[in-house]
């Protein structure tokens, strides 16, 4: 989460089949039909092995000490990768120098999707859920929570609606990120969804990210449609995100202690004028 961390992406397969309300509007799906493709149709790519590839000097391509988001154009735990998943998982195991990050909707698979010397988790993994709304929230976070992962966090993008976590937000929780819808076609993000989420996070000790404002977005029942370009940035300029952080300096996600609190910016600044 730190603001100078530069992330990757890595995509072994592309193609996704929508599996909830969170994927409507799907980029993915946005992307393909400008091409001509059919987004629904999961196949490897010519990236499949980019972990272990090297340049001419003998170094990774995914440098050593690098964040890494894993199949953002499908889902890690659909069911046409099963065929693929294990190899994959075998190149994650031997680049422990690097943090592959993965995002999945489909957290009710992951018990037949592990490999078998998976154990409580490989340090250099972390698993994010999806959770675009309540009713997701209560199907989802009660498993994401049972499960056997030493890195874990919350992602709810787009947020389509208010969320009560608790009492489930807890210290297995590494942070939490919300984020409105991107798209002409995108749903309203509420403002007052994002803030009782913060409050959540803060009352459970639970790092919180306001990652962008989304295509249309209402404060205080004033809706307004912001461009793409500055959803990001929007977002950044309510200065609402908050850290857990201890003397340590490390958490126990890997990344920073978040187990103690400080917050940060906490004046909402946010500029609706664009």
């Amino acid at each position: 989460m730190a603001e100078q961390e530069k992330f990757l992406t890595w995509n072994p397969w592309h193609g996704c089949r929508k599996y909830s309300e969170g994927c409507q509007n799907c980029y993915v799906y946005r992307i393909d039909r400008s091409f001509g493709k059919d987004a629904s149709v999961v196949t490897k790519t010519s990236s499949f092995n980019m972990a272990l590839l090297k340049k001419r000097d003998k170094s990774y391509r995914l440098p050593s000490g690098s964040t890494v988001f894993t199949c953002m154009s499908s889902d890690f735990f659909i069911e046409e990768a099963d065929p693929y998943r294990d190899e994959v998982w075998g190149m994650i195991n031997k680049r422990k120098d690097v943090r592959f990050n993965i995002i999945t909707k489909r957290i009710s698979r992951f018990l037949d999707c592990i490999p078998n010397d998976w154990g409580v988790g490989y340090e250099n993994v972390t698993i994010g859920c999806t959770i675009e709304n309540q009713p997701q929230c209560d199907a989802r976070l009660p498993i994401f929570l049972s499960l056997p992962i030493n890195n874990r966090f919350i992602i709810c993008e787009p947020l389509l609606g208010p969320i009560v976590f608790k009492p489930r937000l807890n210290d297995k929780i590494s942070y939490v990120i919300v984020g409105g819808e991107s798209g002409q076609k995108a749903r309203v993000c509420d403002y007052d969804w994002v803030l009782a989420i913060r409050e959540q996070c803060i009352d459970s000790k639970v790092s919180f990210h306001f990652k962008q404002t989304g295509e249309n977005f209402k404060k205080d029942n004033v809706l307004y449609r912001i461009k793409r370009s500055v959803h990001n940035e929007q977002a950044k300029k309510a200065g609402i995100d908050i850290e857990f952080l201890t003397d340590k300096g490390t958490n126990r996600q890997g990344d920073r202690d978040l187990s103690g609190l400080s917050v940060k910016n906490l004046s909402e600044n946010i500029d609706l004028s664009e």
